[in-house]
């Protein structure tokens, strides 16, 4: 199977900043007990007018006019997402209505958790490895204030909304991004109860238990990445990871003994945004400079489903 490579990248959050300070108004909290325990000091939450639609379609405007490709070149769009507007239609078809990609391409929805963009990331992969066009187009977007049970200080400190966006290419003789996927089904530790249910359609989680989960599923997608790439820690120029908590990104660096100057946290201002989250880095390092033509960086994710991933991907 052809590879793919990120081409362009792009990003749009919504306009309301919620600090520290402001929760500390509405639930027994404080900045110092956030930010020594996640890492958040600041996220961005949909209002107004906003939509998951209108961040998705920036974002993706942003990626496919950094990666010089114009919307009829898309042979698929994929939003990962547990937030979308609506169920039907599909983020995904909004979205090709709003930038007029082809009509016959597939357009769909992916719903993975925080794994998801990683899940979308593959999925597409297998899709351009068939597609006559050879662009594709990768968003995550979440809407996850729209969830958040505002009364319980645990979680409604950690989430934030946004959009980010990536548009890859598929060529002949790239290698496969080796993406490594795994899921076990628990519908306890992190959980949103689905519509017309007993229960709110909010997010439930036992962090101590979630933070656990995570701390192993990110070394051993890594060790699992790695070896089915042929690769080792010092071939990859950058670390890419889900952005849950300012902590489990610090025990695996610790880990892997990864120097400061080849991995990233933007948790502090943007909280955990679950499917946009690892978008999102991607597009900061971009826009610092930290990443360019040629960067090989490895990306992993973990969270609901109970779900988790990585990849090794190359930058065109």
């Amino acid at each position: 199977m052809n590879g793919i490579k990120i081409k362009g990248t792009g990003q749009c959050l919504p306009q309301r900043v919620v600090t520290n300070e402001d929760l500390a108004r509405i639930v027994e909290t404080n900045d110092e007990w956030i930010t020594t325990r996640t890492g958040i000091q600041r996220r961005h939450h949909i209002s107004g007018e906003e939509t998951i639609a209108g961040l998705s379609a920036a974002a993706a405007r942003q990626a496919l006019e950094n990666a010089g490709i114009t919307a009829d070149q898309i042979g698929a769009c994929i939003v990962a997402t547990l937030t979308p507007d609506t169920l039907v239609p599909s983020a995904a078809c909004c979205l090709q209505r709003e930038l007029g990609l082809p009509n016959d391409i597939p357009c769909f929805d992916l719903n993975a958790a925080c794994t998801g963009f990683l899940y979308a990331l593959h999925t597409m992969e297998c899709l351009l490895n068939a597609a006559p066009r050879k662009f594709g187009l990768v968003v995550g977007a979440e809407h996850l204030s729209r969830i958040t049970n505002w009364q319980d200080r645990g979680t409604c400190i950690l989430f934030g909304d946004g959009a980010a966006a990536v548009v890859v290419e598929c060529r002949e003789g790239w290698p496969s991004i080796g993406a490594v996927l795994g899921s076990h089904g628990d519908d306890q530790l992190l959980r949103v109860p689905g519509v017309e249910q007993d229960e709110r359609s909010l997010i439930y989680m036992e962090g101590t238990k979630v933070f656990k989960f995570a701390i192993e599923a990110a070394p051993w997608c890594m060790d699992r990445v790695l070896e089915k790439v042929g690769k080792t820690v010092d071939d990859v120029d950058f670390f890419v990871f889900h952005q849950a908590n300012a902590r489990i990104i610090d025990l695996v660096v610790r880990r892997y003994h990864i120097p400061p100057e080849k991995y990233y946290k933007n948790i502090q201002e943007y909280g955990n945004t679950s499917a946009a989250s690892i978008p999102l880095v991607l597009s900061d390092l971009v826009r610092l400079g930290k990443v360019g033509s040629g960067s090989r960086v490895l990306i992993v994710g973990f969270g609901g489903g109970l779900t988790w991933g990585g990849a090794y991907v190359e930058f065109e």
